[in-house]
């Protein structure tokens, strides 16, 4: 047992609970048009689903996110995907935990439960098939050979399709208590942290992180992250993003914790899609060494540093 500033990371165990993918996460923003046209120009496949959005990626049925409508923007639910034979354990589980069960907000059905977290933020956890990797899903990284361009001219640049959902960044009140309330609730483990934010895997197989924390006086919605086949598709989603008047983000850069490239988008509310590729890849039951950084650590490895903007809870009307 490693004990990190109050938490306790729970070594490898093959009888442990837990959930294996964050399935979605639902936004509610007050107007569905700018959504709409966001998300399509980010890349990927927007449904208008008869008042909502659903935000699927090209080639792959999974609906990754939902956005509804709201009196204004914020973080609606998180929903997190189990195996059949856990559910009844994971609920079990929350409440000998002391956590109170509630209702599902209205027209939103579930063959799961509901909680909220300490934060106020709002968790489905339902029977779903996983849709988090089972193994790292590197890009084509090849150089060209001699004699051929290796880029084609800007005009003829292919259009990007990010692959899936790779994690979400939340706010929350306290990263600590966040990070306790997702380990022995859900089963997530702490894979690196330091006093801004926090990462967590999933025991199953997945990412470095599919949920993140940032510390704020209030929950919100901070950044949903899309996987990207290489560096280039990064590159190449930014500049279209900023060809079509999103000009206001963060990157190129490759992080440290994590060690994905990144290029961050901001949205007509404030949060941030990212483009990310190459991350870490957390295999199952695998004990990852996961440790309390420096702050310095918490951002980059490289690239330009962070606007001011980029650090803003929106959700809270405060810097975070």
């Amino acid at each position: 047992m490693t004990a990190i500033r109050g938490y306790v990371a729970p070594t490898s165990d093959r009888s442990a609970v837990g959930v294996h993918s964050l399935d979605h996460f639902t936004l509610a923003v007050p107007n569905l048009k700018p959504a709409q046209k966001f998300y399509g120009d980010f890349g990927l496949d927007v449904r208008d689903e008869g008042g909502s959005l659903g935000l699927k990626t090209y080639g792959h049925d999974h609906r990754w996110g939902t956005v509804v409508e709201g009196s204004r923007k914020r973080l609606h639910h998180l929903s997190f995907a189990c195996f059949p034979d856990d559910l009844t354990r994971l609920k079990a589980q929350a409440e000998a935990n002391g956590v109170v069960l509630v209702d599902p907000p209205p027209g939103f059905e579930s063959n799961g439960f509901w909680i909220r977290d300490p934060a106020g933020v709002l968790i489905e956890v339902k029977v779903a098939p996983k849709s988090s990797p089972d193994r790292k899903l590197s890009g084509p990284w090849s150089s060209s050979p001699e004699g051929i361009p290796g880029a084609p001219v800007r005009s003829k640049a292919p259009v990007i399709r990010p692959r899936r959902l790779s994690h979400v960044l939340v706010f929350t009140t306290d990263i600590g208590i966040a990070l306790e309330f997702y380990a022995r609730n859900l089963g997530l483990r702490m894979s690196d942290r330091t006093d801004k934010v926090a990462f967590m895997h999933g025991i199953h197989g997945s990412d470095h992180h599919i949920l993140a924390f940032a510390q704020s006086d209030a929950p919100g919605l901070h950044h949903c992250s899309w996987d990207m086949a290489s560096v280039d598709e990064i590159g190449i989603g930014a500049a279209h993003m900023a060809d079509k008047g999103y000009t206001r983000g963060w990157g190129l850069g490759r992080h440290v914790l994590g060690s994905n490239y990144f290029h961050y988008v901001q949205d007509p509310w404030g949060s941030f899609a990212e483009y990310s590729a190459d991350i870490d890849y957390v295999a199952k039951q695998q004990d990852w060494p996961g440790a309390y950084h420096r702050d310095e650590d918490s951002l980059s490895l490289w690239g330009p540093e962070p606007p001011d903007y980029f650090i803003v809870n929106h959700e809270a009307g405060t810097r975070a």
